[in-house]
């Protein structure tokens, strides 16, 4: 018999919601908030308040593209964090009354796990999905991580970001060249257009698997501090080179981390996720590498790359089959923790460290 999930998806400033049939998805609707982009960045107070206006419109479209009732849902699958917290609660409050309203089971999601379980939707029976187990490098605005996956949920964290994520270096490099938020697919668009090889910036030296992009961010804006005082209208005649020229250093540096993980555990089943894994510079290293290191890649449709609530309804199905569920005592978490999903207890990454 079929599982129909809805999912819920409401971290940051985007309201999604979708149904999925087992691992198909039958409907996958996003609102986005265009209010942030006179502020250069998303704010929380505006966030959780257009996810007030935008939740129960987004479900009720998401019912009916997938051309279901309500009263056919399994379950409803929803993001506990990490995000902005006020934008959590919108969709966990939301979760808990529709559960309450038709007395169906209620599950909790990581988002980051979400991204990484993105790859098990089977839009077609032929789509091939990564063997456990598998390195997957999750790059988004907020997170820059290597995660090794043993299970669905079975992950640990084999390299992070100690400062800024690579979704950042890339907002903050575009708002130094004037571009507007987000600037991070700005520079995608206009580094195909330019020279990758026309300026060099430095590449942070960071041991075993973790990152850096502060002083990246850092160099890049005094190179163009410096630069602007030279010429006013620096930035103007370089445009397309300067963006080409740090997206490929930014994209070295997350390709190279990922070759090191491949080698240092032997693992040759190798996928992205994350907002970040629709860049199409990465999209084509990964492919390059692939070849150079005889890898298996999975790279996720555009779509599921950016936050979406597909990604939650996924998650969602296949806690649903180990009757993971949630309770109305659950509140949402805004920090970036490690869940470990089998003894059902969230521990900080820092506390599994010290307990080594």
């Amino acid at each position: 018999m079929s599982i129909y999930i809805l999912g819920i998806e409401s971290s940051c400033d985007d309201t999604s919601a979708s149904v999925i049939k087992d691992t198909k998805v039958l409907s996958n609707i996003i609102a986005n908030q265009e209010v942030h982009r006179e502020f250069g960045g998303v704010v929380p107070e505006l966030a959780s308040r257009a996810h007030q206006q935008n939740i129960i419109p987004v479900i009720d479209k998401a019912l009916s593209a997938a051309k279901i009732n309500k009263k056919q849902l399994n379950a409803v699958a929803f993001t506990l964090g990490p995000g902005l917290l006020g934008s959590l609660l919108v969709g966990t409050s939301f979760a808990k009354a529709f559960s309450l309203g038709l007395n169906i089971p209620m599950i909790e999601v990581n988002h980051l796990q979400a991204h990484i379980l993105s790859h098990f939707i089977r839009d077609n029976k032929d789509k091939k999905v990564p063997i456990f187990p598998f390195l997957c490098l999750v790059v988004s605005g907020g997170h820059t991580q290597i995660v090794l996956l043993k299970d669905y949920f079975e992950m640990e964290i084999i390299g992070r970001t100690i400062d800024d994520a690579a979704g950042e270096a890339f907002d903050k490099s575009a708002k130094i060249l004037g571009l507007p938020y987000p600037g991070g697919p700005l520079i995608d668009k206009y580094a195909e257009l330019g020279n990758k090889n026309a300026f060099t910036f430095p590449e942070p030296k960071i041991p075993n698997l973790d990152f850096s992009f502060s002083g990246l961010k850092t160099s890049f804006l005094y190179f163009i501090r410096d630069r602007l005082k030279e010429n006013p209208n620096f930035i103007d005649n370089n445009l397309y080179d300067l963006c080409a020229s740090i997206q490929k250093t930014i994209v070295r540096v997350l390709i190279k981390k990922l070759i090191k993980a491949s080698e240092k555990t032997g693992i040759k089943e190798i996928a992205i996720a994350g907002g970040v894994s629709a860049n199409s510079e990465l999209r084509n290293e990964l492919i390059k590498a692939q070849k150079l290191k005889n890898w298996t890649i999975f790279i996720p449709k555009i779509e599921y790359s950016t936050d979406n609530a597909a990604m939650i309804a996924i998650a969602g199905y296949y806690k649903y089959l180990r009757k993971e569920f949630s309770n109305q005592g659950v509140s949402p978490f805004a920090r970036d923790i490690v869940f470990n999903m089998r003894k059902k207890k969230i521990i900080d990454k820092k506390e599994i460290e010290n307990n080594k």
